[in-house]
């Protein structure tokens, strides 16, 4: 069983999940829906951030000693995602889709390659390292995340 793993990994469905559905809405006549799918997008996805830069990655790092390694690199590459869902919601704010679209593209290229090394590396190390503490780590996950999925 591997409960942070499981968890956090079904998180990142869900914030790909709503992700897709900006760029479904594109086609859409109303205007104002991409905005409102993009701003739940980054809602859900900056609470997973949150789930993990203040709950995940400081107990793996307390449980190894391990501070400048996996968690320090995913901190990184949070940063410049946040940079690239900016670009976006500001170019759905100017009514530039092709903008929205560059900067949509380079945020899922990022999205992908980020959850493949958390899901394949970096949870699986804390799901051996936190294993006593999953009962409770999981419900502050679920508590920042708002996501009760499991």
């Amino acid at each position: 069983m591997t409960p942070i793993r499981d968890y956090m990994s079904g998180d990142h469905r869900r914030c790909d999940d709503l992700f897709a559905a900006v760029e479904q809405s594109l086609a859409q006549p109303d205007p104002a829906l991409p905005a409102q799918l993009f701003a739940d997008f980054c809602q859900a996805t900056l609470a997973h951030f949150q789930a993990e830069e203040e709950t995940l990655f400081p107990a793996f790092e307390q449980a190894t000693g391990i501070r400048m390694g996996p968690t320090q690199m995913m901190r990184l590459e949070h940063v410049q995602m946040r940079s690239l869902m900016d670009e976006a919601r500001q170019a759905l704010a100017a009514g530039d889709q092709d903008d929205y679209l560059g900067a949509a593209e380079t945020l899922l290229i990022l999205m992908q390659q980020h959850n493949l090394k958390e899901e394949n590396v970096l949870y699986p190390m804390c799901d051996e390292h936190l294993a006593g503490h999953a009962g409770e780590l999981l419900p502050l996950l679920q508590k920042t995340t708002g996501s009760a999925q499991s």
